[in-house]
């Protein structure tokens, strides 16, 4: 019997051994649509930090990769001249409030929607899906201008923080979806010790929902940092007030309306700085989010 076995296990090893070679090169193929599509994503950000060391005729003339001479100076006077120090400043204020903002809003709907019962929650997530696929764009500039308007917020950057935090659908969820992974036991154990459902929010779910919160800060950074058009609009009239990605555009042209590509190659690379911190921070909230969800 066990000779019988054995050559059993051999026939079936021999027949297997054809799909092995069909999964090595399965992951082949993988690897290299990965690197292919690393090579294409990374190579434009190569080419633009290598540009902001080369001098503006020789990215006119192109045909190079690597400066001939490093040109550190770009730096410099990108900073000096789109005002660097405050532009970045407001640009801090208005990412940090904005994801300091939709955090609150979004966390707090994300309970409210899981944990408890009322009247409309089918419309409520409805409207917030919604707002996820339905998008028009600019559009909706004007109407919301003229709401900030009224609420005397159309000078300063609060009315763009306000309008951001509005648009939080993609973050609840985020946050929803981890929320629903949070054992409801806890919360019964909280309500038999008295705790009421802000206490529970604040004291027991808050504090379990840092990595969704963490990936939620990411992605509310990022895209309130790279905002444009809006800060464009209510800053007209103060530009002082205005954010780096407005800023940036001064660089374009110089005293004697010529191109600056070489200053413009070097504000992009300062402000992608504090993007990279914020998810060097980040990322390990990202990573335990993703292991998470791999093993749900």
């Amino acid at each position: 019997m066990e000779v019988t076995e054995t050559l059993s296990n051999v026939r079936i090893n021999k027949q297997t051994q054809p799909f092995s070679f069909a999964r090595i090169g399965g992951r082949v193929l993988l690897w290299i649509f990965l690197l292919v599509t690393a090579l294409l994503i990374v190579f434009p950000i190569v080419v633009t930090f290598l540009g902001s060391f080369m001098s503006n005729i020789e990215i006119t003339k192109g045909g190079k990769i690597f400066p001939s001479s490093w040109q550190f100076v770009n730096y410099k006077e990108a900073w000096v001249q789109a005002n660097f120090a405050r532009f970045t400043w407001n640009s801090l204020f208005l990412s940090g409030a904005t994801t300091i903002g939709t955090l609150i809003v979004a966390s707090m709907a994300a309970y409210v929607v899981d944990r408890i019962k009322f009247p409309g929650k089918a419309i409520f997530v409805a409207i917030q899906a919604s707002t996820m696929f339905i998008s028009i764009g600019a559009v909706v500039i004007r109407p919301q201008f003229e709401l900030m308007v009224k609420l005397h917020l159309h000078t300063n950057l609060w009315g763009v923080v306000l309008i951001l935090v509005s648009g939080h659908a993609y973050i609840f969820f985020i946050l929803l979806s981890f929320l629903q992974g949070i054992s409801r036991e806890l919360d019964e154990a909280a309500r038999i010790d008295g705790c009421s459902n802000g206490g529970i929010f604040w004291r027991i779910i808050l504090p379990l929902m840092r990595p969704g919160l963490g990936v939620g800060a990411l992605f509310t950074f990022c895209g309130a940092w790279n905002e444009y058009l809006r800060p464009l609009v209510f800053t007209m009239t103060n530009p002082k007030l205005q954010t780096l990605t407005v800023g940036l555009s001064y660089l374009r042209y110089g005293a004697s309306a010529a191109v600056q590509t070489h200053y413009m190659l070097a504000g992009a690379c300062l402000s992608i700085l504090p993007l990279l911190v914020v998810y060097m921070i980040a990322n390990k909230s990202f990573m335990q989010m993703t292991a998470g969800s791999l093993k749900g």
